[in-house]
This record gives C-alpha cells, structure tokens and sequence, in this order.
C-alpha cells in the first residue's frame, strides 16, 4: 500500500476515472470486474484521505 499513498490526489482521481470507464463499458468479464471494483475502491479511500488532509489544514488554518 505504501506505493498507492505515493498517488497524487490528481493521479488517484484520474485512474479512478479510469476503472468506473472501464466499469460501464461492460466489457469485462465477472473476474476482471470484481478486480476492477477492488481498484477503484482502492482509488476512492486514496482521494478521500487526500480530500481529508485537506480540509484539515484549511480548518487549522481558519480563524475561530
């Protein structure tokens, strides 16, 4: 997992783009969609602890 945390909030997100395009394409087999649901779950934890860390520091940084 430590490779992943590495992601960009913008790499995450585009591959996460990706994985839903690939999603709705319905081309892929039973297998390759489950493994393609776990990716994008993967991806979507990613962004939300980005998206987390962000407002964060802008709550830390807003005067009370």
């Amino acid at each position: 997992m430590a490779a992943e945390q590495k992601l960009s909030y913008e790499q995450a997100r585009d591959e996460l783009a990706k994985v839903v395009a690939s999603l709705e394409g319905g081309q892929a087999t039973l297998e390759q969609s489950l493994a393609l649901w776990e990716r994008g779950e993967e991806l979507a934890k990613i962004c939300q602890e980005w998206l987390d860390g962000a407002k964060a520091k802008l709550a830390k940084a807003k005067p009370e």
